[in-house]
């Protein structure tokens, strides 16, 4: 079974608008941000499940995406949630256990909050072991935005919150690997492996040998769509020269297991 950790969909009357309203340097979409969108192209890369992240650029939003998140769930589609520092912890709870989302995306380049930023920390705190997280890390806007969340903001959370599921996107840092990896490799911080426009900019030996400092299991498959083509980056990965185990691993076992599925979660080695 294949999980895409990472994806963005929008309601179809404002995808074309919110593509072009977040755009990150250097990158075009590949897709057209639809739900109609994700589905063709998810038939096109024999991927199983999509995880759909919504992110609330402001806090008036919030609701709204987590409602219209919440109405993506099919056994195909799995859907993130959205939080908001300039909210109360009790408001951002409330939304997510009003629709019932048990996942969050966060995205410091676009909600323009920092990944320390105390305020966030308690929403954090309130999340426990309950509510799954995964987070952008690492460049792809300006100077400001960039500084909003890095490797080492990452290794900060891990160690302030162990109890909490926490996803670092981009192997713990976009257009920062050398920091990421000297930050990240072989700590217990789950990573996920989007790089857009392509995983295969990224030398094959490098990204291979990462996955094994850090472990498979540590590893989740993310294509970022549809800023990426799923279905590259998953014949990327199967080209690394990983174990069928490890390429398991990446592909779905460690994602099915960071999400608790029922019945879709590998059987225990040894």
């Amino acid at each position: 079974m294949i999980i895409d950790a990472h994806t963005h969909v929008w309601p179809d009357r404002i995808a074309d608008r919110a593509l072009s309203g977040n755009p990150v340097p250097g990158l075009s979409a590949r897709g057209d941000g639809t739900v109609g969108g994700l589905e063709l192209s998810m038939r096109g890369s024999d991927v199983d499940v999509s995880c759909c992240l919504g992110i609330a650029n402001e806090a008036r939003h919030v609701d709204r995406v987590n409602e219209f998140v919440a109405g993506l769930a099919s056994p195909t589609r799995l859907g993130f949630g959205t939080v908001h520092v300039d909210l109360t912890v009790d408001e951002n709870m409330a939304s997510l256990e009003r629709h019932g989302i048990t996942a969050v995306k966060l995205h410091p380049l676009f909600q323009r909050f920092a990944l320390d930023d105390r305020r966030l920390w308690d929403i954090l705190d309130a999340f426990g072991e309950d509510i799954a997280v995964i987070t952008h890390v690492g460049a792809g806007g300006d100077a400001f935005t960039d500084s909003l969340s890095s490797p080492s903001m990452i290794a900060d959370i891990a160690k302030q919150f162990p109890r909490l599921r926490l996803i670092a996107c981009h192997f713990g840092g976009y257009r920062i690997l050398d920091h990421a990896e000297e930050m990240l490799a072989g700590a217990d911080i789950v990573l996920e492996t989007s790089w857009p426009p392509a995983l295969s900019t990224l030398r094959p030996e490098r990204v291979r040998a990462l996955i094994r400092k850090h472990g498979a299991s540590r590893i989740v498959f993310g294509s970022d769509w549809p800023m990426a083509d799923p279905a590259a980056e998953i014949a990327t990965i199967r080209s690394l020269g990983l174990t069928d185990e490890e390429t398991e691993l990446v592909l779905g076992g460690t994602m099915a297991r960071m999400l608790r599925l029922p019945g879709r979660q590998p059987a225990p080695s040894g």
